[in-house]
């Protein structure tokens, strides 16, 4: 008798405990009914700068072809828990995103959540996109429009059980992810906080320099110290002080612009599309990146097998 309670609280617990799981892993979209239907889209050109700073061609811009604003996806993202099929996000209505609203395009960048009510993976860096204004999304959308759509419907993910079970994104991001806004430091000129808010938010430097945990979180401790291409091929480097050594702010700047380093050296593999987009913004905000990354405390860069 004392083994069959023992038996049915111990499925009663783990009756409860699936489904408290179930409740606190539920997708939570930022923007639903009055405040989804407010969001329209905002001025295109300043949006074209955005789409530069979050150097999303570099991912989503079809492969085979020389024409970077043809996003029509299809990019194979090879990583250690499986292989992540790049979204088309041209305007096409059937594989793209051409019927989302600007409502869906935030609740994506903003909390990782898809129009299906579904979480994304943190493939999608949006544990950095969270931080940007919901200005800038606005912006995105209306540029986003302007560009062709293409027919281009990419097959899905290829990952392993159990990380086909999108709900369990939830208890990932219950730890790991922090929707906070990038506030202001009034200590600090507006070129620094305009710095760090693109390299922090639009431009999720972090996502590739930095070093990840056994569940593919940011290492807190090795931010910008540089880790393992997520590709498992090469290593991407540190850029802290640390390892831009005597960089000077003009220098960081000017590798932004040629892709030139000071040891005239050019920048290779997935920095030079990094560059193509920063080359194209403003002088004063490949400053303000220059001057946010010579302020960045210097970290030691991880060995290659990932340990600090």
């Amino acid at each position: 008798m004392n083994m069959r309670r023992l038996l049915l609280s111990t499925a009663v617990l783990a009756i409860c405990g699936a489904g408290a799981a179930w409740v606190v892993s539920a997708p939570h979209p930022a923007f639903v009914g009055p405040a989804a239907a407010a969001l329209t889209p905002g001025d295109p050109a300043r949006g074209r700068t955005v789409f530069l700073v979050g150097d999303c061609a570099s991912c989503h811009a079809s492969p085979g072809q020389s024409d970077r604003l043809r996003l029509g996806g299809g990019l194979a993202l090879d990583s250690p828990y499986g292989i992540f099929h790049v979204p088309n996000i041209s305007p096409d209505r059937e594989d793209g995103i051409g019927r989302w609203t600007v409502a869906d395009l935030a609740n994506a960048l903003l909390t990782g959540v898809s129009p299906q009510g579904e979480h994304y993976y943190p493939a999608f860096p949006y544990v950095s996109f969270a931080h940007m204004t919901v200005a800038d999304v606005r912006d995105l959308a209306a540029y986003l429009r302007t560009l062709p759509p293409v027919r281009n419907r990419t097959p899905p993910h290829e990952l392993p059980f159990p990380l086909t079970i999108r709900r369990a994104l939830g208890l990932w991001k219950l730890i790991y992810f922090d929707r906070s806004p990038i506030a202001s430091d009034p200590q600090r000129s507006a070129a620094w906080n305009r710095g760090r808010y693109l390299v922090d938010s639009v431009g999720h430097c972090a996502e590739c320099h930095s070093t990840r945990n056994f569940f593919g979180a940011v290492e807190d401790s090795a931010r910008f110290a540089g880790g393992p291409d997520p590709s498992g091929i090469g290593y991407i480097p540190n850029i802290t002080p640390a390892g831009l050594g005597g960089w000077s702010e003009a220098a960081i700047a000017e590798v932004l612009r040629s892709g030139v380093t000071p040891d005239l050296r050019g920048v290779g593999s997935s920095m030079a599309d990094v560059v193509h987009n920063t080359a194209q913004l403003s002088a004063a905000d490949r400053a303000a990146i220059a001057i946010y990354l010579k302020s960045l405390p210097a970290r030691p860069t991880p060995d290659p097998a990932g340990n600090l």
